[in-house]
């Protein structure tokens, strides 16, 4: 057998210096001469060329010994000796009985000890996990409870002020001033505005109480009759395909807006069956967009993309294109909502970043953004008079606020209702009245007087609704789904009529004068009408 010259162990990878015939262990060696560059021994130059591999197995002996020596040497030594390829040898430790069992025993007492420890430290989890989860309920249920009472104490106000005929937004308006007078004007908005605004909302609610609906309007029994009049085919990209919103312009009613899963916005013109304009910038879907059309102004093109961007194009009659002039970066998710105000100079935006901001269409800078909510908002709508924003959250609570002061004037949630998202929302053109889903597939309206629910309408469980409006007369309320659209009409809440063919529609809009039903499905832009 050999042993290391170095270490007095058996070599593992056994080698022999050719200057001094010494055994070595060839990683010990290689050590040595790297640091040294000599035989360890006798002091030679010594290098890794000089060293030859020795091919010996576990019993070799050693090469100074003649033939016939080693052999019996060999025998009388290792009668039973196994396989020449066998394993090197064992440690000297190991070696014998007693030494074995030794070593088997400190192994089960560092195992025994090791699973001690670990039965000590599985109990202690245990026990914190249990005071964390008595806790975690305990916060729960009393977070719960602060909520009922808070959402409680709110529509008990705000029916007091219903009932006494106070507006919320007296009180709201002072907290703005006193913002102002601590010199914390970042979240208010400009006096200027407030002031558009009540005179907007003054104007407005003057007439819209009393007014009725335009002479030549469509009638209930018309809309009974209405049937499917055109269809505009391979809209937007085939991949992704679908449209996610439409709108309809009010000044030229031939001209209509879609935004599509393929982050364009496109202008398309009815009558000539062309678009007019494919406007880019989006880098993910288009969720919303927007006409805004004032007499005297250009027309602007807006829209709001689930890259939590909005992008404004403005139309030069010089050129008879659409320009862009402005990308608002205010919020940090998705943009769910784009309304312009009845004021057409400002307009708002709500996102799943849980606030909601105003913007100027003069300069399109921000004039107001919201703090973060509790809720991520998922809908957007504003009041016929200006006063008010509803938003919808993924909660199934619906907010309702002052657009002047930002507070929170009442907070609705569908009563023993599980948690959906309210997708959609729409105001009643005189004002009383909020449709919105209470369930993914049922339809509420909300009596604004009363903050109480006037009527759901259920529409079946295949049913998931998409979209939710009112008709310019407040007579009318169509609701878009995964089954196509259906019309209802209001107080009577009769179905007036249903169109099933159109598939999953995502938006809805009524048409001039009530005399059209346009919708997006697909690819597509279909339109019923009365029959030709």
């Amino acid at each position: 057998m050999f042993f290391c010259s170095i270490s007095g162990e058996p070599p593992q990878d056994p080698v022999i210096s050719t200057k001094s015939g010494q055994v070595y262990e060839r990683r010990l060696i290689l050590k040595y001469i790297t640091d040294n560059g000599t035989d360890p021994l006798t002091g030679e130059k010594l290098e890794e060329s000089d060293l030859l591999t020795i091919k010996a197995t576990a019993y070799t002996v050693p090469f100074f010994l003649n033939a016939a020596i080693r052999r019996i040497q060999f025998e009388l030594a290792n009668p039973c000796l196994p396989d020449p390829k066998t394993a090197p040898p064992r440690p000297a430790a190991a070696t014998s009985t007693p030494a074995l069992l030794h070593m088997l025993q400190n192994e089960w007492d560092a195992l025994v000890l090791e699973v001690f420890a670990l039965k000590q430290q599985y109990n202690s989890t245990r026990q914190e996990l249990s005071y964390a989860l008595y806790a975690q309920d305990a916060a729960s249920r009393v977070i719960a409870r602060l909520i009922r009472e808070r959402d409680a104490a709110r529509e008990a106000l705000a029916n007091v002020q219903a009932t006494m005929g106070i507006a919320p937004a007296s009180g709201a308006a002072e907290d703005v001033e006193m913002a102002e007078e601590n010199g914390a004007q970042e979240g208010a908005l400009p006096k200027e505005i407030v002031d558009q605004i009540d005179e907007t909302q003054q104007n407005l609610s003057a007439t819209r109480k009393k007014r009725k609906a335009p002479a030549g309007y469509t009638s209930t029994a018309e809309v009974k009759t209405f049937v499917a009049t055109h269809t505009i085919p391979s809209l937007h990209s085939a991949s992704p395909a679908g449209m996610t919103s439409l709108a309809v312009s009010r000044l030229n009613p031939s001209q209509f807006l879609t935004g599509g899963n393929d982050k364009i916005v496109q202008l398309y013109d009815r009558s000539t069956d062309k678009v007019l304009a494919s406007l880019k910038g989006h880098t993910k879907k288009v969720n919303q967009v927007a006409f805004r059309e004032h007499e005297g102004e250009s027309t602007l093109v807006l829209s709001a993309g689930a890259d939590k961007i909005a992008k404004i194009w403005a139309h030069d009659s010089a050129s008879n294109e659409y320009i862009p002039k402005a990308t608002i970066r205010t919020h940090k998710g998705e943009l769910t909502g784009l309304v312009v105000h009845p004021t057409n100079s400002i307009f708002a935006l709500s996102s799943l970043d849980k606030t909601y901001s105003l913007h100027e269409l003069s300069n399109f800078t921000q004039v107001y953004r919201s703090a973060p909510g509790e809720d991520a908002f998922t809908s957007l709508a504003i009041h016929p008079d200006g006063a008010l924003l509803a938003l919808g959250t993924a909660s199934s609570k619906i907010q309702i606020c002052d657009v002047r002061s930002g507070n929170i004037a009442a907070s609705i949630t569908p009563p023993d209702a599980s948690p959906f998202t309210v997708n959609s929302l729409s105001f009643s053109e005189n004002g009383y009245h909020l449709l919105a889903p209470d369930s993914p597939s049922s339809v509420a309206i909300w009596d604004l007087r009363k903050m109480k629910t006037a009527h759901t309408i259920p529409l079946g469980e295949g049913f998931k609704v998409n979209k939710v409006l009112y008709d310019y007369s407040a007579q009318y309320l169509g609701v878009a789904g995964s089954e196509g659209i259906r019309v209802f009409a209001h107080k009577s809440w009769d179905e007036l009529v249903r169109f099933e063919e159109a598939g999953d529609v995502s938006d809805i809009v009524f048409g001039e004068q009530g005399k059209e039903i346009w919708a997006t499905s697909g690819r597509e832009v279909r339109i019923w009408g009365l029959p030709a």
